[in-house]
């Protein structure tokens, strides 16, 4: 009976060793499939061929094929408008085109830092031989604006754009042929390029001579010059499209998983952080985080928590500002109760000096009670609170949800060409899918997550203001100004009483038309200055005083 005894025990020891032995294998087969698959991915989407993934072009494109083809062999069901897609339209208002130039006496002057056309400018071509200080009949006219400036200094309802367009127009009834602005006075002149302006055009060219352009080409008022310019302004519209896919576990509230897949082409958009117009292919950013969400995806597609359905959205437009996730919300393609969103964004650089960060921990309680129950030894973990941040969880947490940020820092190739395939970590892109999967599997049972509010972005990617006013700004915003979508708890707006909606139209004597003239703005603060802050809230201007 012993004998039995001993002989019924060693075959299960042996049996239990061997059952280990073959769980490990299965593990580190699944491990090396999943660290493979994600190389594949990002090899893919990091290629030259898809020419950095530029929203709306052909490469973004080839991206989306493959990201379908992906979820069409899973069996992911589709939840776009036309299948897996949801196309939309980014619309980027006027913009003066590569057709737009200015020769002076041979020399080609460049566009925006030595000259710039105006929105309202006549679009021809026109030559000349004018003198500075002549007004000649068939020739163009200059006009320097430092004595309008000076007369309105403490005219509050002074608007410098009404006062060219009505130059413009009593000049070219005298013969003028084109109008160029420049201005001599260290008085703010606020002449930008607007956009978003729809007002008439005018009847011929007009253009803003900058500083750096009046000291190279026009310092001599009684010289003649031979002048040659050429105005092409054109509405740029994109198409855009989002990637969406269902897993339907017929449960009460869906859990949403995003990644934008989008990147910045050859640096059309003036986002990148080199010259040139070259490739930037994004491994990192976001390839990286665009490969996790296939990877998870298939995870859950074999299996996955019961107690959830998981929405899968892939965003274009993020890169100009968060425009596909906030699209999606505007107009949801399916109707769901949503419980929390994950956002996978830059997660391919980990290591012992870019340690995965992890943002939004104060959108939910539960963030905090399941990380303090759980130890990692793969992955070092930095936790910030905030639920806003670069990325288009902020628009999922501006909705009152609970999220998460996965983002394994910033680096030198950020927003850079050298942000290529070969420089991802592998391994700790696939501890980080795999710490996400049992984070999900984790918070299964407990229901519809409660919100909370959290104070503003401390993980920022590259902020060199020295001044914030806590704002959150509304990228799609089509008027003139800068409308926000919120403001930061504890920040100066929020002290202020600023609320979203609020156009933000000047700061001290800077008046601002976009987003991006707003923080040129912002630029020219430093912390402690004492100014004024106007806007707009519906059809009421109105002006604070403040201290930055």
């Amino acid at each position: 009976m012993k004998k039995l005894l001993l002989v019924v025990l060693l075959f299960t020891t042996v049996a239990n060793a061997q059952s280990k032995r073959k769980k490990r294998i299965a593990e580190e087969k699944a491990n090396q499939e999943l660290v493979a698959n994600l190389q594949s991915h990002v090899k893919y989407l990091a290629d030259d061929k898809l020419e950095g993934r530029r929203t709306g072009t052909k490469g973004e494109q080839l991206a989306l094929a493959y990201i379908v083809q992906q979820y069409q062999q899973i069996g992911l069901q589709p939840k776009g408008k036309d299948g897996y897609v949801q196309t939309f339209e980014i619309n980027e208002g006027k913009q003066y085109t590569s057709a737009t130039s200015l020769v002076i006496n041979g020399h080609v002057l460049e566009q925006k830092t030595e000259y710039f056309p105006l929105t309202y400018s006549a679009q021809k071509s026109v030559k000349g031989n004018p003198a500075m200080a002549l007004n000649e009949n068939g020739q163009p006219w200059f006009k320097d604006l430092k004595e309008v400036l000076e007369e309105n200094k403490t005219n509050p309802h002074f608007d410098i754009d009404e006062t060219i367009r009505k130059e413009a127009n009593a000049i070219s009834a005298k013969g003028a042929t084109a109008l160029f602005l420049y201005n001599s006075s260290s008085i703010t002149d606020n002449v930008q390029f607007n956009k978003n302006d729809t007002s008439k055009q005018a009847v011929i060219p007009v253009i803003y001579i900058t500083k750096a352009g009046y000291k190279h080409y026009f310092f001599d008022n009684a010289a003649s010059l031979d002048l040659a310019v050429n105005v092409q302004i054109a509405e740029q519209k994109r198409s855009a499209s989002n990637i969406i896919g269902y897993i339907d576990n017929h449960a009460a509230n869906t859990v949403i998983l995003g990644a934008h897949y989008d990147h910045l082409g050859y640096g059309e958009d003036m986002n990148a952080l080199d010259t040139g117009h070259i490739i930037h292919n994004g491994a990192d950013d976001n390839a990286s985080g665009t490969a996790a969400l296939i990877e998870l995806a298939k995870i859950l597609v074999k299996s996955s928590p019961k107690n959830n359905n998981y929405l899968i959205i892939h965003f274009s437009g993020e890169e100009l500002g968060l425009f596909g996730s906030k699209h999606w919300l505007d107009d949801p393609t399916i109707a769901i109760t949503p419980n929390y969103m994950l956002n996978m964004d830059m997660v391919g650089r980990y290591d012992t000096s870019h340690k995965l960060t992890i943002g939004g921990y104060g959108t939910s309680p539960a963030w905090g009670e399941y990380f303090a129950s759980v130890n990692n030894p793969q992955i070092l973990i930095k936790f910030d609170s905030s639920g806003s941040g670069p990325s288009d969880h902020a628009s999922f947490y501006r909705k009152d949800m609970p999220v998460l940020f996965f983002f394994t820092g910033s680096h030198p190739d950020y927003h850079k060409a050298t942000d290529d395939w070969d420089k991802i970590n592998y391994d700790g892109e696939k501890n980080i899918v795999q710490m996400i999967h049992q984070l999900i599997i984790a918070n299964d049972a407990k229901g519809k997550l409660v919100f909370t509010k959290t104070r503003e972005a401390a993980a920022g990617r590259n902020n060199k203001l020295k001044v914030t006013l806590g704002v959150i700004p509304d990228y799609g915003y089509s008027g003139t100004g800068m409308r926000i979508d919120g403001v930061s708890p504890g920040k100066l707006a929020e002290k202020i009483g600023l609320q979203a909606g609020d156009v933000l139209l000047q700061l001290g004597d800077v008046k601002f038309v976009d987003v991006h003239s707003y923080m040129d703005a912002l630029g020219k603060f430093d912390k402690g200055d004492k100014t004024k802050l106007r806007i707009l809230r519906g059809k009421e201007e109105k002006t604070f005083d403040i201290e930055l």
